[in-house]
């Protein structure tokens, strides 16, 4: 349920148990953790099955909500155990899992209904539309993409109350170039997949654009706390700390500082001077939230910041040194005349009662409620804070200090028994049979860039795909099938609705989408839909959920194995890109930008790494995108694609003539005579 009229939880990452301590300790309202498996930080230590079910026991006591985190992408082989590990988290008292598998979440929501679906940042959520598809899914909370302005935040806050779903934002942590979800930069260049939680962190590396800083794909890291105020005011439900990867003490700091800044309603300068010298690149950022993009927005780890995180490590263990008593409890102990002494402990849900010996009467001092209240209240080392013990006396008797003080310890232990009881229904897992009767008619689809890159003879082209943000769509030969790609980063729901609209006057009849929130917008235009890359579809049970949601037709991830590809189960076509240099990232803020103004960018822009390898940039509709360095090429294992029902050549910067070439040598299962790549369809990635 969407939270009202109370202040944001502050939510920790926890990479290990001394992590989680340090985070409940310094005052977390609520931690997400990793399994062993399936985690989005695989290289984290995360939590075996016993580890997971004792965090949570810890964290129930201490009135701290948990989150799973299972946001990667899961193959076929591999989703009966995600799916019995979302159930053993479920069974454990977990809170809520957070996704970003579209097969995966929508089985978890059919085998355990009752376990609350959060929806990762790694599905790009950054435009109010998507939040329609997401309720339809089952989601009750979306991690909104970290690019997003504060009247985006804003606009999206208010639909999301609307459906009655929560918003939870990142705050303070590492900043990815790209947007969440959409990049293949590490897959590509190492294998290593950030959605399948192995991440690099290659654009650490020196990219360098024209006259910029040379590091241009390096983010300073997120900080928001400073904005904690207004992002509660927005109806912001969680406020995210990034940082699974990090020391206890970055974790400490950085919960402090945001307790701090959610009590007194205001950031303190010196908390926020600690989060720097713990750890930073050149400082923080807040640039997308202020919707100030550009150079000062970048920065790498200097020698300085690694020198002041050292000198700052060991100040910080007294943030988590001991326990926190934040769970408010009352009390009432009876010590009566020839009765067993009761004492009834409550937090207002849970009620305990435990009792002793008779008092004796007292043989010279009697005990008084003075000694009685110091005793019971003595709750130092426990997560509990009385806040009001009522104390029925008889005079005349005699209880000892140490009676009291085991009575009091023999209560507390009930408590926490009693708060960390896990009660939940019991639930199956089954795998539904996937009908994939489709009719299997095999065609090539060809993407281009320009009206004027397109050959004359497409005579083995069955589809034509045309971006909807250029001219010259209205010039297409009428005698293919006409395919609008839309860009997957989206600035304004109704520019895109408009061109889409364009296009199908002109006669265009289906549209890529890339992200969630395209969905309504391709049903209002009146199109069909076909998933894009960007939806990262990369298992039969998200393929079946793509037809769910309306999909005529899905493409499949680009880091699927081929073999994966050809075996995977769909009731739609299915189809990947066989040739073209793939798009490995998405920015809102575009590297050319640091040594470049927009006005003088002949749009060729391009980025070199540290291997003097150039990978191309180019704008889309208020977003840009930067390709491969080599096209994909496939076409001499064209006998290997034949399970599939179409395969895209996606041409970017070719020429007329050298499009046709490839189409040619597509046709006749050539070898490509220039230097190329076959992607992840045979390596795979991590």
């Amino acid at each position: 349920m969407q939270m009202k009229n109370s202040n944001p939880e502050i939510l920790a990452p926890c990479g290990n148990a001394e992590m989680l301590t340090a985070a409940v300790r310094s005052g977390a309202d609520a931690v997400y953790f990793g399994a062993k498996a399936f985690s989005a930080r695989r290289n984290a230590e995360n939590f075996d099955s016993e580890q997971l079910k004792g965090a949570v026991k810890y964290c129930k006591i201490r009135g701290v909500k948990t989150y799973l985190t299972l946001n990667i992408l899961i193959k076929d082989s591999e989703i009966l155990n995600a799916l019995n590990l979302a159930k053993q988290a479920y069974l454990a008292g977990i809170d809520g899992v957070i996704l970003q598998d579209l097969g995966l979440a929508d089985l978890i929501r059919k085998n355990i209904p009752e376990l609350p679906l959060h929806a990762s940042t790694q599905m790009s959520v950054h435009s109010p539309s998507a939040l329609e598809e997401l309720a339809e899914m089952g989601f009750k909370r979306v991690v909104v993409s970290r690019e997003m302005s504060k009247e985006q935040l804003r606009s999206l806050c208010k639909r999301a109350k609307e459906l009655n779903t929560e918003v939870e934002v990142f705050v303070h942590g590492a900043l990815c170039m790209c947007l969440s979800g959409q990049c293949l930069l590490s897959s590509f260049l190492g294998s290593r997949s950030g959605n399948r939680g192995l991440c690099a962190g290659p654009c650490r590396l020196p990219f360098a654009a024209k006259n910029g800083t040379g590091y241009d794909l390096s983010l300073k890291d997120l900080s928001l706390i400073e904005h904690i105020s207004e992002l509660s005011d927005m109806g912001v439900v969680s406020l995210k700390i990034e940082g699974r990867m990090k020391r206890p003490e970055y974790v400490a700091a950085a919960v402090d500082a945001c307790r701090k800044a959610v009590d007194n309603g205001f950031a303190e300068k010196q908390s926020l001077e600690v989060l720097k010298n713990i750890f930073s690149r050149s400082g923080f950022t807040d640039g997308y939230f202020e919707n100030m993009l550009g150079r000062d927005m970048f920065g790498i780890r200097t020698k300085e910041d690694v020198l002041s995180s050292n000198d700052t490590i060991s100040s910080l263990h007294n943030l988590y040194r001991n326990e926190r008593q934040s769970v408010r409890i009352t009390g009432v102990v009876n010590i009566l005349k020839d009765k067993d002494i009761t004492l009834t402990l409550s937090d207002g849900i849970n009620t305990v009662s435990i009792s002793a010996s008779k008092p004796s009467p007292a043989i010279s001092k009697p005990t008084d409620r003075e000694s009685i209240e110091k005793s019971l209240s003595k709750l130092g080392g426990t997560p509990y804070i009385m806040t009001t013990l009522t104390v029925n006396l008889d005079d005349g008797l005699f209880v000892p200090a140490s009676a009291l003080n085991e009575l009091r310890r023999r209560a507390v232990d009930e408590l926490s028994l009693a708060r960390s009881e896990i009660k939940r229904q019991p639930c199956n897992t089954n795998l539904p049979e996937i009908d994939s009767n489709r009719l299997k008619i095999q065609q090539t689809y060809a993407r281009f860039e320009a009206a004027e890159q397109i050959p004359d003879n497409l005579s083995g082209i069955s589809a034509i795909i045309f971006p909807l943000e250029k001219d010259g769509f209205d010039t297409l030969q009428k005698d293919k099938t006409l395919i609008a790609d839309i860009p997957r980063g989206i600035v304004s729901e109704t520019a895109i609705l408009n061109r889409l609209m364009l296009f199908k006057d002109y006669g265009f009849t289906a549209a890529l989408c890339g992200n969630l929130a395209l969905i309504p917008l391709i049903n209002q235009a009146g199109l069909d839909i076909i998933f894009d890359t960007g939806m990262n579809i990369y298992n039969s049970y998200s393929a079946n959920k793509a037809k769910e949601m309306g999909a005529v037709k899905t493409m499949l991830s680009s880091e699927i194995l081929l073999d994966d590809a050809n075996k995977l189960n769909s009731p739609i076509p299915k189809g990947i890109i066989s040739y073209g240099k793939i798009p490995l990232m998405i920015f809102k803020n575009c590297p050319l930008k640091n040594g470049t103004d927009c006005k003088e960018c002949d749009k060729k822009g391009f980025l070199t790494d540290r291997k003097n390898t150039q990978f191309p940039v180019r704008c889309r509709m208020g977003f840009s995108e930067m390709l491969n360095s080599v096209p994909l090429w496939l076409a001499d294992r064209k006998s290997e694609l034949s399970e599939l029902d179409f395969t895209v050549l996606y041409f970017t910067d070719e020429t007329k003539e050298e499009a046709a070439s490839v189409i040619n040598a597509y046709e006749n299962s050539e070898e490509s005579q220039k230097k190329y790549t076959r992607g992840l369809f045979y390596r795979g990635a991590m």
